[in-house]
């Protein structure tokens, strides 16, 4: 006797219990535990700078412009946002966490 032979003279049980156990899969599914993703805080820089009298236009022009092309070669770098404002302008980069 084989370990295939009872499944194969009753049909109908092995319907039902694979029904039965089927059903306690999908009724289980939900109640599985999850683990959150981790809560990480992103490395971030910040570069600030400022030039007395300036508008925000001369700022986003003349400081905030070169600043970006040169910490645009930042090897890592996922973002960078700036915003410029009278007399000074802010540069955030954000940098992925593998190396």
């Amino acid at each position: 006797m084989n370990l295939s032979e009872p499944f194969i003279r009753r049909p109908v049980t092995t319907s039902l219990l694979t029904t039965a156990l089927a059903f306690v899969g999908i009724t289980a599914f939900p109640f599985l535990p999850v683990a959150p993703l981790p809560q990480v805080d992103f490395p971030t820089i910040q570069v600030t700078a400022t030039l007395a009298g300036a508008s925000p236009e001369t700022m986003a022009s003349s400081v905030a412009s070169p600043l970006e092309r040169q910490l645009g070669q930042f090897a890592g770098m996922t973002q960078m946002t700036s915003i410029s404002a009278p007399g000074a302008t802010s540069i955030t980069i954000q940098v992925h966490l593998n190396p």
